[in-house]
């Protein structure tokens, strides 16, 4: 859903991210991503507010852990390589904060 250039500028500024390319997961379900994100350790980015929350309330409720979910609406973040600054500022705000078992709407660092 984002340019590979967004995981790259996060690995340059310090976190590990990857792409669903990366994990070999192009054009796999929400689910399927979600599942993968589990048993990996990683927390999820994505603008897709219905599947994601939906799959992360579900595994909750169930009694399972996740590693979180962060929601970048497409309203506040741009997926252009003009945009990719704001969304890490927005990342990085939160990435200190315990994200298991939650799903963070990320905030646009001009509109805090």
């Amino acid at each position: 859903m984002y340019p590979p250039a967004l995981a790259e500028e996060l690995n340059a500024a310090g976190m590990d991210a990857v792409t669903v390319v990366d994990l070999r997961l192009s054009g796999s379900s929400d689910a399927e991503v979600f599942g993968a994100s589990v048993a990996g350790g990683r927390t999820v980015l994505t603008g897709n507010v219905a599947d994601f929350a939906r799959i992360a309330t579900e595994h909750s409720t169930a009694s399972h852990f996740h590693p979180g979910v962060l929601i970048a609406l497409s309203s506040r973040f741009s997926r252009r390589p003009a945009g990719i600054p704001r969304l890490i500022g927005a990342i990085q705000a939160v990435a200190d904060e315990p994200l298991g078992d939650r799903v963070v709407y990320l905030r646009h660092p001009d509109h805090q």
